[in-house]
């Protein structure tokens, strides 16, 4: 737990601008993701076929696309960002395994290994000075 805030303070006091726009660009893209996938269920029905023989294909159908909205609005705001990279990290993970169990897309495995990065350095960073997470730490 010590680790966890001295990680933190570190963070706060090495926070800048382009960062917290960097959370933010992920977070909309995250949140866009989810919304293009609610509107075309059957290509993200087509996306994880390949895991689908493996079962849980239902329960995948109902996690990715929420994740990514709720997810994405958190990070957004700075709102348990640690918390909702988590729940990102998953799908992501499986976004990478996707592309080389079924069809091979070098664009969205390109894509999917940048996001996964991004994901990571944040969920190790922080969410940053400008976010609802130090706002709400302040006040304590």
């Amino acid at each position: 737990m010590e680790n966890v805030k001295n990680l933190n303070k570190w963070a706060n006091a090495h926070s800048y601008l382009p960062l917290d726009l960097l959370r933010i660009a992920l977070g909309v893209f995250l949140f866009m993701k989810g919304i293009f996938f609610v509107t075309n269920i059957q290509y993200l029905h087509d996306l994880i076929s390949p895991i689908d023989k493996f079962g849980g294909g239902m329960f995948l159908l109902h996690y990715i696309a929420p994740a990514h909205m709720i997810g994405g609005i958190m990070i957004v705001f700075g709102l348990l960002t640690r918390w909702a990279i988590g729940a990102q990290l998953p799908i992501l993970l499986g976004a990478i395994l996707v592309n080389f169990m079924g069809e091979m897309h070098s664009q969205n495995l390109l894509l999917a290994i940048c996001i996964f990065i991004i994901c990571l350095f944040f969920f190790f960073y922080g969410s940053g000075k400008h976010s609802a997470d130090y706002y709400f730490k302040m006040q304590q």
